[in-house]
């Protein structure tokens, strides 16, 4: 029966929780193939052909120069604010890149191993795409797989003719590292201790805890259908007996099956309370029946209680037991399913191709390595140490000058590089003359033909595919003959080429390049800003202001208090909130101060002010820019950032840091309970106006120059403490 799909939808995101020698032909996506077709045959792997498409691939990855990859996933962004921004620091842009990492699933894995054919003198290129789908196979406890999908991205999938059905029904899973050994670990302590306290020492007098009525009465009633079943085992062994209990609506059941050429009894429907009370009752009272747990074929656990008519037949259980634990071990290796791919890579220690490449590192370190790292340093020196050599071709070719005088003004997607760089091999009906261009030969054996499909941009095996094009391409420019190299290439010893080694970035927009042997990560000189220097220490972060206020509003009557220079951006990250970077850095603070006296305050200066219409409604809530990287570390995701920010426990409405790095929080007093006297919160209460002075058509200029002396000398007295 298969499992039930639950779907939950939010704004762009859906949640989704479930479980002989090869001969070789040439295909038409060589230089030289005859046929005027850009078709590329690229190998489907599902889990129906996944060993002996492993076998072969181990061969052809042991032979490659470089092996280029790509993935296909479910989502990139959890929610709108969590896009990369140029305002983003390094650590928040690592933290939005392992947001998505752990929330979306990899549902597509292309790996095209390639190798340098000096007889031919071009690469041969061996394209495959493996479809990956997370399912629950191991009898372990815990929740299923669940991942979110972005409607875009899945929208996107089914434009390029992605096959959900043979993903769900027929993509290989997987278990990480870290799930493995957690497996393994888990399933051997079960069998050990089950398989102990079954052959529990019988002499020894067991003492059943029954602290409650129900437990006495059902052992009893348990003691006496055991004694039943084996009574009538005796005197009819060859039937098949099936005795019913009915307890609160549940049916549990005892059937006669064999395990092991012995016959047993099948639990079905017991509690896991009252599976214990079972085998106490077995210890105490029969020494020829043994409780056992076994997994089935669809990885469910198997409670059964085995008869045995001699000690010798309890040793020889000992052993099937022991057998059952080395198929369960068999059974984790088996489950590891696609990671043998990962596993692959990394031992061979080639060359790893991508393009703009971080976030399907990032994948890959969390789906088959293990829980990602905590900081983008950490992260960068883990990859390095399973991925020694990494090039990313985005990278490349931005940082190529020869490679951007050829592509000009031309799109940096995978798509249109593959076209300019290579179109002998992206339109070989154009015949083009020119012999600087690397030729390309895509094999496949002939006897596994039905597995091959013509291959298209945006799956993963053909993008792939066009990646290492690319990269051989690319390196051709840069002056690599590769003619010079027999009978393999070491492009890591390759000058040319050790300039672009292991240099990732971070981000379309990150401006950054970080290099993974150092963890180090520096501006790139050929990525050109959209915004002017950015200046973290200077940046306020404002959120829950009205929604009607614009980006010009903002700036306009913050500018009114702070001066027209006050302001050089603000950012909106989304309709909820903005970050505002001042000219200086003292105004952070003075701008927090000013917010909140504001909001203390209930006199005539507070209605008056220029921030008012920024502070309407009392839900506007500021801080320094520790608190944006603070909500973009935290695991929940909430389409608006207003709501982000409540979901992850924020109450205070003003964040100050003073001059020694301590941190003061400031609250309404309606969000303060009576009584409260927490050092970290400052209780601000109003002063209780007379009623008669509550309109504003009443307040007097009298009102209004003590409210506005008073207030600018609580201002320069608080701004003095935090120096």
């Amino acid at each position: 029966m298969r499992s039930r799909w639950l779907i939950s939808a939010f704004s762009r995101t859906l949640t989704l929780a479930c479980s002989h020698p090869v001969h070789c032909r040439r295909f038409s996506s060589s230089a030289t193939a005859a046929a005027a077709t850009t078709a590329v045959a690229v190998k489907k792997v599902t889990k129906s052909n996944f060993e002996p498409a492993l076998e072969d691939l181990r061969l052809r990855v042991r032979e490659a120069d470089f092996v280029a990859i790509d993935l296909e996933m479910t989502g990139i962004t959890s929610a709108p604010w969590r896009d990369a921004f140029e305002f983003d620091r390094s650590d928040v842009r690592y933290l939005k890149v392992k947001d998505s990492a752990e929330k979306f699933a990899v549902v597509q894995f292309g790996v095209c191993p390639f190798r340098w054919d000096g007889a031919k003198g071009s690469f041969i290129a061996h394209p495959h795409n493996f479809y990956v789908f997370p399912r629950k196979e191991l009898p372990v406890d815990g929740p299923s797989y669940e991942f979110l999908c972005q409607t875009t991205s899945i929208d996107f999938l089914a434009k390029y003719q992605f096959d959900f059905n043979a993903c769900i029904h027929e993509g290989i899973s997987y278990l990480s590292r870290a799930q493995e050994a957690e497996a393994l670990q888990t399933l051997s302590s079960a069998y050990k201790d089950e398989f102990n306290n079954s052959l529990y020492n019988l002499e020894e007098h067991v003492e059943i805890p029954l602290l409650r009525t129900a437990d006495l009465i059902f052992t009893e009633r348990m003691k006496n259908r055991f004694h039943q079943w084996c009574d009538e085992l005796i005197k009819s062994p060859a039937k098949n007996y099936r005795l019913e209990e009915n307890s609160d609506s549940n049916k549990m059941q005892f059937q006669t099956v064999f395990f092991k050429m012995r016959p047993a009894v099948l639990l079905d429907g017991f509690s896991s309370h009252q599976l214990k009370l079972i085998r106490l009752v077995l210890r105490k009272h029969f020494k020829d029946l043994v409780y056992v747990r076994s997994v089935d074929e669809n990885a469910m656990w198997k409670k059964i209680v085995v008869y045995t008519d001699s000690e010798e037949d309890k040793a020889s259980l000992r052993e099937v037991q022991e057998d059952l634990l080395r198929n369960t071990e068999a059974r984790v290796r088996s489950a590891v399913g696609f990671r043998h791919v990962i596993d692959l890579l990394t031992s061979e220690e080639k060359l790893i191709v991508g393009h703009n490449c971080f976030l399907d590192i990032a994948h890959i370190y969390c789906k088959f390595f293990g829980p990602l790292p905590s900081s983008m340093v950490e992260f960068a020196l883990a990859v390095h140490k399973n991925f020694p050599r990494i090039i990313d071709t985005r990278h490349l070719v931005n940082s190529s000058h020869v490679i951007q005088y050829l592509m000009k003004r031309s799109s940096k997607s995978l798509s249109s590089i593959f076209s300019l760089l290579c179109p002998r091999i992206s339109s070989p009906s154009l015949h083009v003359a020119s012999n600087s261009y690397v030729k390309v030969e895509v094999q496949a054996d002939e006897t596994g033909s039905s597995c091959f499909n013509s291959g298209a941009k945006h799956e993963a095996g053909y993008d792939a595919f066009m990646t290492g094009c690319v990269f051989a391409q690319a390196c051709s420019h840069l002056g690599m003959k590769f003619e010079l190299h027999s009978p393999s290439i070491d492009f890591s010893k390759n000058d040319k080429i050790q300039n672009y080694m292991n240099l990732l970035y971070p981000s379309w927009n990150s401006g950054t390049v970080i290099d993974l042997s150092t963890g180090i990560e520096n501006p790139d000189s050929s990525y050109k800003r959209r915004y002017p220097q950015i200046v973290f220490s200077n940046i306020v972060l404002v959120w829950g202001f009205p929604s009607n206020i614009k980006p010009k509003d903002l700036k306009e009557c913050v500018c009114k208090v702070f001066g027209p220079d006050s302001i050089t951006l603000i950012f909106f990250v989304d309709s909820t909130a903005a970050l505002i970077q001042f000219s200086k850095e003292d105004l952070v603070n003075e701008f927090l101060i000013l917010k909140d006296n504001l909001e203390s305050n209930d006199d005539p200066i507070s209605v008056l002010h220029p921030l008012a219409k920024l502070l309407e409604g009392g839900n506007t809530h500021a801080a320094n820019y520790e608190t944006y990287r603070d909500i973009c570390g935290s695991s929940i995701s909430k389409v608006l950032f207003v709501d982000q920010a409540e979901a992850v426990g924020i109450r205070w409405k003003t964040k100050v840091e003073n001059g020694s790095g301590e941190t003061q929080k400031f609250a309404s007093s309606s969000e303060i309970t009576p009584g409260d006297n927490s050092p970290a919160v400052k209780q601000v209460i109003g002063k209780k106006n007379d009623p008669k002075r509550q309109s504003h058509h009443q307040v007097s200029c009298e009102d209004i120059l003590d409210s506005l002396h008073a207030s600018k000398l609580l201002f320069e007295k608080q701004v003095r403490s935090t120096r």
